[in-house]
């Protein structure tokens, strides 16, 4: 005959063992029907956003893809030294700024540069 305690502590086991494996089956479950989530497209049509791009060559700043946008130069302590309008898609201009650090703001793009 077996023992009482036995017996108790045997139905403890597979319990927990149950639950633990019933867990991994829903873990499973809920990973593998994952819903997938799509982009749902504007009703003009998908507009593609072209990232603005910002190089320098000296005194001169090459900005691409910021055609209608205002270009910002912001001097280390945040003063606003100057702003220009950018007036085509790839656009070349001279900023005649002396020497120092300065940001750069196209839109959200900042560009962090420096003139020597």
């Amino acid at each position: 005959m077996l023992n009482r305690n036995k017996i108790t502590t045997f139905a403890h086991q597979n319990v927990r063992i149950m639950k633990k494996i019933l867990l991994i089956i829903l873990c499973i479950t809920c990973w593998m029907t994952a819903i997938p989530v799509y982009a749902i497209p504007d009703q003009d049509g998908i507009e593609q956003v072209m990232p603005v791009r910002i190089t320098v060559n000296g005194p001169s700043v090459r900005i691409v893809g910021g055609d209608g946008m205002v270009l910002e130069v912001y001097n280390l302590t945040g003063a606003k030294v100057l702003s220009r309008q950018i007036d085509g898609q790839d656009k070349t201009l001279s900023l005649n700024l002396s020497k120092g650090c300065y940001l750069l703001k196209v839109g959200t793009v900042v560009r962090k540069i420096s003139i020597q």
